[in-house]
């Protein structure tokens, strides 16, 4: 399995330039159809914006499998305008808010106006504020300071912008030569690089798998219910998402980390045991852990009353929810893992 690294990484680089915080996600999954559309495969869209690529393997079967990851990102909204002409926010998803300080930010209008700005703490210099560095950084005490010459609310509406608008973070992409990268959102678009360099793999070696299956890429994942709803006749579905890095972990970003238990639970018995034995007869760098505080697409397919089994792997990501890294090599365990467990 020779995946080609320079598209994976420049995949990867490209949906991470593409914002889509949850609810957002039209231009990234445009871009993921279009792609794979020109390569022959069959792609749709569910009601709620999933994306549905069909594969279809030796068997010729109508897939029970499918590989999922999630395209929506953390972001944040305009909650209220304030008089000065800065704006309020809320969260879309867990981002951890010390780590948006100073951090670019685009603020959407829902008439596709795009305004910069930047987010930042109340108590911002510390030339004015004796509390810049202790202020603890939360949705009252952060504000987005927009590149606007505004100074009122009313001069903030003029431009179009109200409440409700999404507001993007600036993912600050950099890929290095030695397979590091650092960016925002690798969680998940990095394991979303990985499961199409498959699809690519399978395409330009005119490879068919083993087995029909079918990736979906949700676009609610951050928020709860991106795989609330899927095809009837899925019986097993397979997550890529980000593998944790941490305190009582085995992970790092040059392992594919397989997820035995997470806040929902214990994933499935056979289906984790059978991605285990398959690491072990290739060799893979992995490592099998148990997730503190993380729920996954699995999670919201088993609370929408499907009856499937689920599992978890991921790259080994550091930092979640901030800037976040990771490591192609982790990144090609986990696509040598998903495929064989598609070919097994």
């Amino acid at each position: 399995m020779n995946f080609d690294r320079t598209f994976v990484l420049n995949f990867a680089k490209d949906l991470l330039a593409i914002d889509s915080p949850s609810g957002y996600c039209e231009q990234a999954a445009k871009f993921v159809q279009d792609l794979v559309s020109s390569w022959g495969y069959s792609t749709y869209r569910n009601n709620k914006g999933n994306v549905y690529i069909d594969v279809c393997g030796e068997d010729n079967a109508t897939a029970t499998l499918a590989i999922a990851a999630h395209l929506d990102t953390l972001g944040l909204m305009v909650r209220s305008i304030q008089s000065n002409g800065k704006l309020h926010f809320t969260r879309i998803g867990g981002a951890v808010l010390p780590s948006l300080d100073g951090e670019f930010c685009k603020v959407i209008t829902r008439d596709g106006k795009i305004y910069h700005g930047t987010i930042q703490c109340k108590s911002s210099a510390a030339h004015v504020f004796a509390d810049a560095s202790t202020l603890a950084r939360n949705e009252e005490t952060m504000e987005i300071v927009l590149d606007e010459v505004v100074k009122t609310k009313e001069d903030v509406e003029k431009l179009g912008i109200m409440n409700g608008d999404y507001i993007a973070i600036s993912p600050n992409t950099t890929i290095l030569d030695n397979g590091y990268v650092k960016s925002r959102f690798l969680d998940d678009k990095f394991s979303v690089a990985g499961i199409i360099g498959i699809l690519h793999y399978l395409y330009t070696n005119k490879k068919k798998p083993k087995r029909s299956f079918t990736i979906i890429l949700s676009t609610y994942e951050e928020v709860g219910h991106g795989m609330s709803c899927i095809p009837s006749h899925i019986k097993q579905l397979l997550a890529v998402d980000m593998g944790c890095i941490g305190k009582d972990l085995s992970c790092s970003e040059l392992e594919v980390s397989i997820c035995a238990k997470d806040s929902g639970g214990p994933y499935d018995y056979t289906m984790t045991s059978q991605l285990i034995q398959i690491a072990k007869q290739l060799e893979l760098d992995f490592c099998v852990d148990i997730y503190p505080s993380y729920s996954s697409d699995i999670t919201a397919a088993l609370k929408g009353g499907y009856d499937i089994c689920g599992a978890l792997i991921g790259p080994g990501i550091s930092a979640s929810h901030g800037m976040e890294r990771g490591h192609y090599h982790g990144l090609e365990q986990a696509m040598k893992l998903t495929l064989a467990f598609i070919n097994q």
